[in-house]
């Protein structure tokens, strides 16, 4: 599998482009650049060392920003079966080129942000995905948490500076991929790099639903949210640092007070991820345990039954159980017995019923693909025409 082969590289930019190449699902847009090795060379030198230890100064004066988007406790009715939810007050305080400040103490860092494709995508009624009642939508339905799987040094005083290089260094390859919206270094600072208003590369072929509705192909309807770290396979060890918990906590509890983004729709990528080729989901597998749910102020959504079993009738091979832990396996195995509980109320066999399911997601897909494509000819028209 992807993550276990890229833990065996030792070299960073090699890890991320392997990575890059075995999990292409990511890729349902085309990147606007591709990774080179000039940044690594640079990184290598004494101008690189000098960023790395730069400190962030306000490029000019603070301006209060609160009013732009400030709101009192959020209720978001269609939350959860169980009935609403209330999502805490946050608000921004301040603002400029260089970072954003919030009323829970959370610091977004912009000196890498950069924008890509709007965000526009469709949403499909939950059980009726094919009915033709799809919504197109522009404000992020959810939140995916990833890990980087880059390499990391050991955490220790002394290898601060190194810390600090392998920091730029992702960064700026994530800003050329595109590849998250925010991304939590290894001293909980949080960085944005794509703007929340646009589409990012980091959830590929992934599917995922709450109360109402269903999403496919997370890129443009979730936010991506990765922490610099890697995916301790059969671990009970956490994979983040006290700070990046605590960062986690507070730019989640953001993003669900500007977006208005239910409990239930902040979930890994293991959960949403699948693979098309073979119908199997959990094609990548980090945060498949140990994501600090409670910590980061959800509920622990490693329980809920996986979407793509029992929407769309993937299934799972034993590598994907034998690499995670207890929690991701709950999951799974409600995901397989809703499933079979659905095949029984249509009087349909597990294999039969599966099968009209995976069809189902097909015809989605080819829908999706379809609609990319049209889309791509008429941005190169537009910009043909500009030209003219």
């Amino acid at each position: 599998m992807a993550g276990w082969q890229a833990s065996r590289i030792d070299d960073p930019v090699s890890r991320l482009r392997f990575l890059r190449r075995s999990v292409g699902d990511r890729r349902i847009w085309d990147p606007r650049t591709e990774p080179g090795r000039a940044f690594l060379r640079k990184a290598r030198g004494p101008l690189a060392l000098a960023l790395g230890f730069l400190i962030l100064i306000p490029a000019g004066t603070m301006t209060s920003a609160g009013r732009i988007w400030r709101r009192g406790p959020v209720v978001t009715a269609q939350a959860s079966e169980k009935g609403p939810e209330t999502i805490d007050q946050v608000w921004q305080v301040e603002q400029n080129r260089e970072f954003e400040t919030y009323s829970n103490g959370l610091r977004i860092e912009r000196r890498f942000e950069t924008g890509n494709e709007p965000r526009r995508y469709f949403v499909y009624p939950r059980g009726a995905e094919d009915s033709g009642a799809r919504q197109e939508r522009g404000a992020p339905a959810g939140i995916v948490f990833h890990t980087t799987e880059s390499q990391l040094a050991d955490f220790r005083e002394d290898q601060t500076g190194r810390i600090r290089l392998l920091g730029e260094a992702l960064l700026e390859f994530v800003r050329r991929e595109r590849a998250y919206h925010y991304l939590i270094d290894r001293f909980g600072r949080v960085w944005r790099v794509v703007k929340e208003s646009d589409a990012a590369n980091h959830a590929g072929h992934s599917v995922w639903a709450d109360a109402r509705w269903t999403y496919v192909n997370l890129n443009r309807s979730f936010i991506g949210v990765s922490v610099e770290t890697v995916t301790q396979a059969g671990s009970d060890r956490p994979e983040a640092t006290a700070a990046q918990i605590h960062s986690l906590r507070v730019l989640t509890a953001m993003l669900r007070a500007r977006h208005g983004i239910a409990a239930r729709n902040c979930v890994t990528h293991a959960q949403v991820s699948v693979n098309p080729a073979n119908m199997r989901a959990g094609y990548h597998y980090d945060w498949a345990a140990n994501f600090p749910y409670p910590a980061v102020g959800l509920p622990d959504n490693y329980g809920l039954a996986s979407p793509g079993l029992w929407l769309f009738g993937f299934n799972y091979d034993q590598a994907l159980v034998n690499v995670t832990g207890q929690p991701f396996w709950k999951g799974l195995l409600l995901g397989e017995e809703q499933l079979r509980q659905d095949a029984t109320a249509q009087g349909m066999s597990v294999t039969a019923y599966r099968q009209a399911l995976a069809e189902r997601y097909r015809r989605i897909l080819s829908s999706l693909k379809q609609e990319e494509e049209t889309s791509k000819e008429k941005a190169s028209d537009q910009a043909k025409e500009k030209q003219g």
